[in-house]
């Protein structure tokens, strides 16, 4: 399948789920209900289905690639392996449906495609590692940060993945939820430090993270793993984490029931603040000129003759394409 899916086996894998409140020491705070990620992954799975009810395989499929995959299921059937051995729908129907194609978002303006992709799987595969991912990473966020902030940071993260993939990958469809997924691991590495100050085991808990991203980064390497979609989401994800996932520093909350002439501590450190400043200046910097420079049409590929190798990275076993 000549598609580049956006999380095949770069995703953020489940049994790599870190939990930061086990390195937490500030006051309990108000646990939200989760309900937002549970309606993404419903979402995504209907999706799914409507993708595979387009596809029609038994229809449209021409024979050269095989047969149609579970014939039981009738025009949910899916396509041959040869053509498409994540068990999910064509190419053409994905390209139908939303899928990410550089020439259609730039001269077909088709703007639109950046944000469709994110919800669009190249198979049942892709969609179930990533909707694994996305109920353990993204539901103990929401608890914590509540669906408002979650939500922000995994369709903006997921819109930044799209940009960035658009501009180096342009001969080839991508689809995925794995770069809004990215988003989120990037935001709880900023969460952890921008609240520094009110985790005990700070190292251990920055190294389980760092080493959860840099093992899901480097699977990205793989061919057929949109990488970029992955760094441009985790990247997104990780200025947003600096704006929207503050806690009040340790104390601060016990402080407002004192008496009224005792000094309250303030709600937020001063560094927090600028890191909130500077990661703000830098995401709408990034994402403006994102934009501007895809809808320019630039292939960023002409402005950095190594950047390929941070989506594959060739062997003696494969090759890489674009």
């Amino acid at each position: 399948m000549a598609d580049l899916e956006r999380a095949g086996t770069g995703k953020p894998r489940a049994n790599d789920s870190y939990n930061p409140n086990q390195y937490y020491a500030g006051t309990q705070e108000h646990q939200w209900t989760s309900w937002l990620i549970p309606m993404f992954v419903v979402a995504n799975i209907i999706v799914f289905i409507v993708a595979m009810f387009v596809n029609n395989c038994p229809r449209n499929n021409t024979g050269i690639d095989g047969k149609c995959v579970a014939k039981f299921l009738g025009r949910l059937s899916f396509q041959p392996l040869q053509e498409n051995p994540l068990f999910g729908p064509s190419s053409s129907t994905l390209e139908k449906l939303g899928a990410l194609e550089w020439f259609k978002v730039v001269h077909g303006h088709q703007g639109w495609r950046l944000v469709t992709c994110i919800w669009l799987h190249a198979g049942v595969i892709h969609l179930l590692a990533n909707m694994l991912s996305l109920i353990f990473i993204g539901i103990r966020l929401e608890q914590q940060f509540g669906f408002v902030r979650v939500g922000i940071i995994y369709l903006l993260s997921g819109l930044g993945g799209s940009i960035l993939s658009a501009l180096f990958i342009q001969r080839n469809i991508s689809v995925g939820a794995s770069g809004a997924l990215f988003g989120l691991l990037g935001a709880m590495l900023s969460e952890l430090l921008t609240n520094w100050s009110i985790y005990t085991n700070k190292a251990a808990a920055l190294l389980t993270l760092i080493v959860i991203i840099a093992i899901n980064l480097a699977v990205g390497i793989l061919p057929h793993v949109d990488n970029f979609a992955h760094i441009g989401g985790f990247l997104a994800g990780f200025l947003l984490g600096f704006i929207l996932l503050l806690r009040p520093q340790f104390g601060w909350m016990e402080s407002r029931n004192l008496p009224a002439d005792t000094r309250v501590k303030s709600k937020h450190k001063p560094y927090q603040y600028i890191l909130l400043l500077v990661a703000s200046a830098l995401l709408i910097a990034g994402l403006t000129t994102g934009l501007v420079l895809l809808f320019k049409g630039e292939n960023l590929n002409k402005h950095c003759s190594w950047c390929h190798y941070l989506s594959c990275v060739p062997t003696s076993r494969w090759k890489c394409g674009n």
